[in-house]
């Protein structure tokens, strides 16, 4: 019988947000893994750290701007699939790091045991330095930015910048946490360089469409 953890389930992308990981606050057969249990019936809901909170709670909003993050981006994701463009890829691998935030993120440090410390070591610089690089990259090919971006130009853009807020939504969500200490400040820079990253690609989308940016003009 395979068993899973919560961190495999982070690591390998399993599951769609914290709604799974309160399955596995223990190691459990896959075999039995049941979506539904009623726990959270009365608007409380478990940290991984055996926390029950209003599902209102600070930590929960985080998650759920997090998990709307990472949908927003497989909608992108498979939209830029159909266009053939390679940035598909990153962006999977943007929502496999997600996955560890919100593993990170439902794991408050002042109620964390010895047990819980490999979560709190899934964030590293290393993947805003990734970040800041595709940014740099993509950058070097697109025109100077000289005017107010508005969000448009074709669809695939439109969502990425859809994702973008999200994303500032999330780092403002999670900026309580830190001020408590309950976080790890890689989560926030991660999400800060995320939205720039974002924006960016949202630029390049439509450059390599060879289409026009969307620029405001006074009324």
């Amino acid at each position: 019988m395979i068993l899973k953890t919560v961190n495999l389930v982070a690591r390998n992308c399993l599951g769609s947000g914290f709604t799974h990981l309160r399955y596995l606050r223990t190691t459990c057969a896959v075999s039995s893994f049941k979506i539904y249990t009623g726990l959270g019936d009365k608007g409380r809901s478990s940290t991984y750290t055996g926390q029950r909170l209003p599902k209102n709670h600070d930590i929960f909003q985080a998650l759920g701007s997090i998990d709307e993050l990472s949908s927003w981006l497989g909608i992108a994701r498979e939209m830029a699939k159909e266009k053939n463009h390679s940035y598909g890829d990153q962006l999977q691998r943007v929502q496999c790091v997600l996955q560890d935030v919100m593993s990170v993120v439902a794991t408050p440090k002042t109620t964390s045991k010895e047990r819980h410390e490999p979560i709190h070591q899934l964030m590293s610089t290393e993947l805003v330095t990734e970040l800041e690089q595709w940014i740099d990259t993509m950058t070097a090919e697109l025109p100077p930015l000289r005017n107010f971006i508005l969000p448009g130009g074709d669809p695939l853009s439109s969502h990425l910048h859809v994702a973008r807020t999200v994303c500032r939504r999330a780092e403002r969500n999670v900026v309580s946490l830190l001020a408590t200490q309950e976080l790890d400040p890689v989560c926030m820079k991660y999400l800060n360089r995320l939205s720039d990253f974002l924006f960016t690609l949202a630029r390049y989308s439509l450059f390599l469409e060879g289409k026009t940016e969307v620029v405001y003009t006074k009324p």
